[in-house]
């Protein structure tokens, strides 16, 4: 068994097809994780939830993108912040009626992690407080801290092998590797960021997190031409 994580995937159904595919990833037998922010962006969330559903081997992180989703498959919630940071893509994916959600896909935000650990290794949204137990982080910092990978940046350029907390490695979505003009996963310390970009511009990335190999999509513009994502 293989054991894979991706990054945000934001409603980028052909991007995802396309790493698990050029990854050979086996559904009946490997592993997936994934890091968060399923939803927003690229109007194909009901196809990504279809496809992680036809994962076995799952394990979903919640981003802070699902959780203003799910507020409105819960609530018809249409909160400004979330419609125009990606929030169109998910309601015209369902319809824009969110009887249109089947209970399924609810259920796989529902139930999603706030972080995982495997093997020492950590897995989570968007950062963690290293001082702190993960039994006593906050849910901003798990959802939404950027700190952890700015902090990691700067510091990896004069110890590049600093650790953070106990764990051999941190993956982590959230803060684009964009606003480092790459659209590679980096490793800065013990942090490996691997949002890159597929919401906006860039690509989307899956990896082995035992060997560190990853396989990209094609810049996720070029899948959905005519189609505007993040807005």
């Amino acid at each position: 068994m293989a054991r894979y994580v991706v990054g945000d995937i934001h409603g980028a159904h052909k991007a995802l097809v396309q790493c698990l595919e050029r990854a050979s990833f086996n559904k009946e037998q490997d592993l997936l994780i994934s890091l968060g922010d399923i939803c927003d962006g690229w109007p194909e969330v009901h196809k990504v939830m279809d496809e992680l559903l036809s994962i076995p081997n799952r394990r979903i992180l919640l981003g802070n993108h699902d959780q203003w989703s799910l507020r409105w498959m819960q609530e018809g919630w249409k909160g400004r912040e979330w419609t125009t940071q990606g929030g169109q893509g998910t309601l015209e994916s369902y319809g824009k009626d969110r009887a249109n959600v089947p209970p399924a896909h609810r259920k796989l935000i529902e139930e999603a992690r706030k972080y995982l650990e495997i093997d020492g290794k950590l897995f989570v949204h968007a950062g963690v407080d290293p001082t702190r137990h993960l039994t006593h982080q906050d849910e901003e910092t798990l959802l939404w801290d950027r700190d952890l990978v700015y902090n990691a940046a700067r510091h990896h350029k004069t110890d590049p092998e600093h650790r953070y907390g106990e764990w051999t490695d941190i993956f982590v979505g959230h803060t684009t590797t964009l606003v480092y003009k790459t659209t590679e996963p980096m490793r800065v310390c013990n942090i490996r960021a691997l949002d890159t970009g597929a919401g906006w511009s860039g690509k989307l990335t899956l990896m082995d997190i035992d060997t560190y190999a990853y396989w990209q999509s094609d810049p996720v513009p070029t899948l959905y031409p005519g189609v505007r994502g993040r807005r």
